[in-house]
């Protein structure tokens, strides 16, 4: 008999039962439209097109010419990586601290990811930790946004343009967030978006891509939501491409649509309240909170999150992190599963046994990730996030929030 396996858990499931003095993520707010344009759908006898009108207007917003509404925020990026069209063995380099929805497309598009690490003390990778990867067989990096915390793009983009790459972003957890004054999801070829429940801008589930190339967008609805079919008269669907029907619900759009016209100002709030959490716990010796950049305008905070000095206290991070979530820190937790290397075991032994597509060819050298971006990981291995913060927060709860903090620090310290 096969072992059940504890399955992972997404969305207001992962937070059930969450509490503690700290406001908690869900329930969610919600747009004071969304049962209109719930109400609007169902009336029309399912016939109003509710993504398309999401689609205009998340565009308008972002000022780029083209949004294509998914299912969420995993499919976006899958159909991303289909319709650039690379070939088996490509190289894509991507951050190492993320998410297995960045690189579940590249996995099924048998394209190769290679696992920029990260900048020193950074949650982000940089154009200095990208150029050692590049080789004659990369041909995109994908830059994620983790957190909220923008990458430095300008540079990126100038160190891809001198090797002829593409560059995309994973803005899941950047939605409206700022870089010099230009949109996160704006910063390159394209991006892609996540509106699952429990992101900044949270619908029941749903995701975008937004891009400016013309091309590329005729691409992605071709492949991603016509199933890569084509019309013949006389004949009717003409399957020319292994596609995909990846298409946003209008029910989904009809939430998504009511929360596009709140989350500005809530994107604002965060970025007001996450500096000053910031300010306040970075007053506690021993504790750093993610650097904000200078260049980040907006930083459009979806998961707060600090470093401990493992030499300034008598605790472990696990056990520092636990001691916040007893004392009220709703959940605080550590994050070394957003090591990709580390955390996607298939990749190592797929890479170790020459598994299609890393045998050789279509492959053209050999790949190891057990041990890659010790940066990456020694950054992890004192993180400490709480992904309940949300645009609830105010001036006390964050003073409670460094109250909290110190309080452990202290009764830890060395």
């Amino acid at each position: 008999m096969t072992p059940k396996i504890e399955r992972a858990k997404y969305g207001p499931a992962a937070h059930a039962g969450e509490t503690g003095r700290l406001p908690t993520s869900f329930p969610r707010t919600v747009g004071p439209s969304a049962m209109k344009y719930l109400q609007e759908y169902v009336e029309s006898g399912l016939t109003c097109d509710m993504t398309g009108r999401f689609e205009k207007a998340l565009a308008e917003a972002l000022g780029v010419r083209h949004v294509i509404a998914t299912p969420g925020c995993t499919p976006a990026l899958a159909v991303l990586a289909a319709a650039f069209g690379f070939e088996p063995g490509d190289e894509i380099i991507v951050s190492p601290i993320t998410d297995y929805g960045t690189l579940q497309g590249l996995v099924r598009e048998n394209y190769i990811p290679v696992f920029a690490d990260v900048a020193p003390g950074s949650v982000n990778m940089s154009a200095e930790t990208i150029e050692p990867c590049i080789t004659d067989r990369t041909r995109a990096i994908l830059c994620v946004h983790k957190t909220g915390i923008v990458c430095d793009m300008d540079p990126i983009n100038a160190l891809a343009e001198r090797h002829g790459l593409i560059v995309y972003e994973d803005a899941c957890q950047a939605v409206f967030g700022e870089y010099k004054g230009r949109l996160a999801g704006t910063l390159a070829r394209a991006a892609g978006f996540s509106f699952d429940a429990e992101k900044t801008m949270g619908s029941d589930v749903g995701g975008a891509i937004a891009t400016n190339d013309d091309d590329l967008a005729e691409r992605i609805r071709f492949i991603g939501q016509s199933r890569g079919a084509a019309m013949r008269p006389g004949f009717g669907r003409l399957h020319t491409a292994a596609g995909y029907a990846y298409r946003m619900p209008n029910c989904t759009a009809a939430i998504c649509l009511a929360q596009l016209e709140i989350i500005r100002e809530q994107v604002a709030h965060r970025d007001r309240m996450v500096r000053l959490l910031s300010e306040l716990i970075g007053r506690v010796p021993g504790v750093t909170p993610v650097p904000i950049p200078d260049y980040v305008n907006v930083y459009s905070c979806w998961m707060f999150g600090m470093n401990i000095d493992p030499a300034a206290f008598r605790c472990t991070t696990d056990e520092f992190a636990q001691q916040l979530a007893d004392a009220g820190v709703p959940g605080a937790g550590t994050g070394r599963y957003y090591l990709m290397p580390a955390a996607c075991t298939f990749l190592e032994a797929s890479a170790r046994n020459k598994v299609y597509p890393y045998s050789m060819p279509p492959a053209s050298r050999e790949y190891h990730y057990a041990e890659a971006c010790p940066a990456a990981r020694e950054f992890l291995e004192t993180w400490i996030r709480w992904s309940t913060f949300c645009e609830k927060y105010r001036g006390e709860d964050c003073e409670l929030a460094a109250e909290i903090v110190g309080g452990v620090a202290e009764r830890n310290r060395v």
